[in-house]
């Protein structure tokens, strides 16, 4: 058995990175949340525990060796990392998607008023509070972790913040209807759903990597 279903969700998505595939399918909380065993998970979800098993399996035995796992990283390397995989890329994406959903709302909003005026505003909070919780990270927390100082209150800011981001995902999920592409959707509007699923699931990977290796390590300096 690869994956042992009595350890937290959490903690095998830090020793085995690939399961977040799985758990990100299912709708499984390994960042912000996920400190409950695997197995209760399923049971509090209503989740085939063998078949979710099975899945895994699969996944781990896939021979993917590009995930890396972090926990093994250096403090340094795990923050160049962060910055390299999530920061940088968000600062490109963001404006991007903004575009998207200002022009999907603009041409088909009268089609449901109510769904897309929910993600376009939904989405702007999002890229606030991302936009802002990058340079706090990048300008007051990496430094002082890297100094080996232990920044315990802004630490416990970013984790609420991090709460509230979880929070608006799972609304912006809720508006775009688990971002299924309608059949009538026009490129852009099936760009946007794609996007912002995948903006999602990289959200996700990020938080987790704070909120589970990089702050825990933090704490212990």
């Amino acid at each position: 058995m690869i994956v042992d279903p009595a350890m937290p969700v959490a903690d095998i998505a830090t020793r085995h990175p690939l399961a977040t595939r799985v758990f990100s399918r299912h709708g499984l909380d390994f960042c912000c949340g996920g400190h409950e065993p695997l197995a209760e998970t399923c049971v509090e979800k209503s989740l085939d525990l063998d078949q979710l098993m099975a899945e895994l399996e699969v996944e781990l035995s896939s021979g993917d060796d590009t995930e890396r796992r972090w926990d093994e990283a250096t403090t340094p390397e795990l923050i160049a990392h962060i910055i390299s995989a999530y920061h940088e890329p968000l600062r490109e994406e963001l404006p991007r998607l903004e575009f998207m959903a200002r022009k999907v709302n603009r041409v088909h909003g009268d089609k449901d008023p109510a769904m897309f005026d929910g993600i376009l505003k939904t989405y702007l909070a999002i890229k606030a509070d991302i936009s802002q919780h990058l340079d706090v990270e990048e300008q007051t927390l990496f430094p002082a972790i890297l100094a080996g100082s232990n920044d315990g209150a802004t630490m416990q800011e970013i984790e609420r913040e991090h709460e509230d981001l979880g929070g608006l995902l799972r609304s912006l999920r809720s508006f775009a209807k688990d971002y299924v592409v309608p059949e009538e959707a026009c490129n852009t509007w099936r760009g946007l759903l794609v996007g912002l699923e995948e903006l999602e699931r990289a959200t996700h990977r990020h938080i987790h990597l704070e909120n589970h290796v990089l702050h825990p390590r933090a704490r212990l300096a």
